[in-house]
């Protein structure tokens, strides 16, 4: 395994960590009593092929289901001082909730303290406001801290990039959990602003959520030649020492292989890449043209500043890839959710809009006149079955 240094927490972080949002027996708190013995045997099982392999980083959260309860099997009978262990508790309006959601997973877990806890979910600015203000979520975060029960504080995010820059720029975290790999750039400014002051930077799910690249379509397999998609994904994040470390969401043991296969081109990891990358990208040129492919995110509106919250900037997002690239069953999945997942998938789909509000809204989009059109084909192309987020699925 190779390692990279967290950030300020100075941890030395393995480049894969092993989260725990698919091993779980349900998306429910459970009776301990009906925790079946084969998923059980599996999740260990999986947690200790991740320390085989090196993968010392474990990665839940109260929002998990049953994960931190049937961890709590586990965990404490493993060397404690050899893992990172990281839970997410929800900012609430209320700090006491806070606390007993944070003691409720401890409760769970079986362990004294966690080496990192996060706020889980800092999505938009109403959260973000939980978060920051004076007696807030993390005030008491920070207490939980002094009192060793859990030693650095970093939040997760599923939020716009504004929201992402202005928690990171507070300097009131150590770390964030943020989405950006190959087929969503939008979050870059905010790894660079993490960087510049010294935060550790865990990329959430970039398998799953980077294009259902378990399960990819025969093009973008060619594309990626001689490497899968995913370890192309995988290098592509790594090439860059911004990031370090990258969410393997693994139901089973045989789950991490292919994401370590990838490390044997870990020293050359630009280098390996580049030429798939312009495949890629020419590919990209080819089916929306060079003007398009260039500057296509321009200027495009957060859904909060859409009538309507129309989340133009990610259906414009899953439409370029889903054509380009063949990404059409990721592309859906991810369409079908707008509307239906809360404030972890915000903004509805385009099903119905003004498209003179569009229009007017994406005023700062060098294709304004055009994405009018490209929502409506969106949502041809993708609309099918309502979603629901893993943790609504029981």
């Amino acid at each position: 395994m190779q390692y990279r240094r967290f950030g300020r927490t100075n941890l030395q972080m393995p480049v894969f960590s092993c989260g725990g949002m698919r091993y779980q027996q349900s998306w429910n708190d459970i009776d301990p009593k009906t925790v079946e013995e084969a998923g059980q045997r599996n999740l260990e099982a999986t947690i200790l092929r991740a320390l085989e392999l090196g993968i010392n980083h474990i990665e839940t959260a109260r929002g998990y289901g049953s994960s931190e309860m049937q961890l709590g099997y586990i965990l404490p009978r493993l060397p404690r001082d050899k893992m990172i262990v990281q839970t997410k508790v929800s900012p609430f309006a209320s700090t006491r909730e806070f606390r007993e959601t944070f003691e409720q997973s401890m409760r769970y877990l079986k362990l004294e303290h966690v080496d990192l806890l996060s706020l889980h979910g800092i999505n938009n600015a109403e959260l973000l406001e939980w978060s920051l203000r004076p007696g807030g979520c993390l005030d008491e975060a920070r207490q939980l801290q002094r009192d060793g029960r859990c030693r650095f504080i970093g939040f997760s995010t599923h939020a716009t990039t504004d929201i992402i820059l202005k928690a990171i720029e507070s300097d009131a975290f150590d770390y964030v959990n943020l989405h950006w790999y190959f087929v969503n750039d939008y979050n870059w400014p905010a790894v660079e602003a993490a960087t510049k002051r010294d935060m550790g930077v865990f990329i959430i799910s970039p398998t799953d959520k980077g294009g259902l690249l378990q399960s990819p379509p025969p093009k973008l397999v060619e594309l990626c030649r001689p490497l899968s998609p995913i370890a192309f994904n995988d290098l592509y994040c790594l090439a860059r020492p911004q990031v370090h470390t990258l969410s393997v969401g693994a139901a089973r043991p045989s789950d991490f292989d292919e994401h370590v296969h990838a490390l044997k081109h870990y020293d050359k990891a630009a280098e390996v890449v580049a030429p798939i990358e312009v495949r890629l990208r020419a590919e990209i040129e080819r089916v929306h043209g060079a003007d398009w492919a260039a500057a296509w995110s321009a200027g495009l509106p957060n859904y909060v500043d859409v009538p309507g919250e129309v989340n133009v900037q990610e259906i414009v997002r899953l439409w370029h890839f889903a054509q380009a690239l063949d990404l059409v069953e990721w592309g859906r999945m991810r369409y079908n959710l707008m509307g239906n997942a809360g404030h972890w998938f915000p903004g509805v789909n385009a099903a119905k809009f003004d498209q003179a509000q569009i229009f007017a809204a994406c005023g700062k989009s060098p294709f304004a006149e055009r994405i009018p059109a490209i929502l409506a084909e969106a949502h041809t192309l993708l609309h099918g079955e309502q979603q629901k987020r893993l943790s609504q699925s029981d």
